[in-house]
């Protein structure tokens, strides 16, 4: 028998929330920081300075880097697949695509990791319930967004497209850090950051020339804040929530994000939220529901809160 994971709990569902709270408002710090920095520098940018910043770290709770083997191959593949891609993807797309076509995109991500577990993992098998769960979510994204928002589909359609393989990289990465999990916490931490900055920094300094910028105090805040919050403590929570509870379930987080990216805009820059923002947030936890509901349905009692499947 093979066992599965322990029926989601509200510690996990607080996790997610506060990743999706963390994602939100680096919308909001990237609209702040990209008034005086390049998105590609931005990208570069908070991946450096997380990794400057986790580096120390590591050290004091004795922890090195991975050793040398097959463990790095995983790690730049999650690095590429996690920040570098999907970082310079996005930030190049919305030079042209509104950002709520580009939530509308992202927000199909769950539909590729789910479809995408189905097929390369033995405990996370695509069920009714969860695929249900996902069309209600994206449902919610689209009223988020409103139906207009599909109208500029196709206008930029080789930007439309980058963005679109963003979501399927953020999907892939989802599946890669699964292989990632059992290795000591700060170590692969440092590790995706470092492999991250190894890839993006050499086409900064090429394409942006950073040395000659001369950012404002509040966009160098806002990059640093997102160093800090959407870099390392979301990407610590990444690995929790995908140890704990899989792909499938961390990937529910794209549904909620663009509701806290509008919450923030309230928050920080004095935007009102508008009326379809209540509606779509009824009809993603409806989605969340639903999933949650499937994965109920399908787990047998077990006295430790495991569950077994023949």
């Amino acid at each position: 028998m093979n066992i599965a994971r322990r029926a989601p709990a509200l510690a996990d569902y607080v996790l997610l929330v506060s990743l999706a709270m963390l994602f939100g408002f680096s919308f909001t710090l990237t609209r702040i920081a990209v008034l005086d920095i390049p998105p590609l520098s931005i990208a570069a940018g908070r991946l450096l300075l997380a990794f400057v910043m986790l580096y120390p770290l590591m050290r004091v709770f004795g922890q090195r880097m991975p050793a040398p083997g097959r463990v790095w191959i995983t790690i730049m593949a999650a690095g590429f697949f996690g920040n570098a891609l999907p970082f310079s993807l996005i930030s190049w797309g919305q030079v042209r695509v509104e950002a709520g076509l580009t939530s509308i995109f992202m927000a199909v991500m769950p539909l590729f990791t789910i479809l995408m577990a189905h097929v390369v993992t033995q405990d996370e098998k695509l069920t009714r319930w969860k695929l249900a769960g996902v069309l209600f979510g994206l449902a919610g994204v689209v009223v988020l967004m409103g139906v207009s928002a599909l109208n500029a589909l196709g206008d930029e359609l080789v930007r439309q497209s980058a963005i679109l393989i963003s979501a399927v990289s953020y999907a892939i990465n989802a599946l890669l850090t699964r292989h990632l999990t059992h290795l000591p916490r700060w170590s692969v931490m440092t590790a995706l950051m470092f492999v991250s900055c190894v890839m993006l920094l050499p086409v900064t300094m090429l394409v942006d020339q950073p040395w000659q910028l001369q950012p404002s105090w509040q966009s160098l805040s806002a990059l640093l804040a997102l160093a800090i919050g959407p870099t390392v403590v979301a990407t610590v929570m990444i690995l929790i929530i995908i140890g704990r509870q899989g792909a499938s379930f961390l990937s529910q987080i794209n549904f909620m994000v663009p509701v806290f990216g509008m919450l923030a805009g309230v928050l920080l820059l004095g935007e009102r939220l508008p009326a379809n923002a209540y509606v779509a947030l009824g009809i993603i936890l409806i989605g969340i529901a639903l999933s949650r509901f499937g994965m109920k349905a399908g787990r047998h009692p077990d006295p430790n809160g495991l569950v077994e499947r023949p």
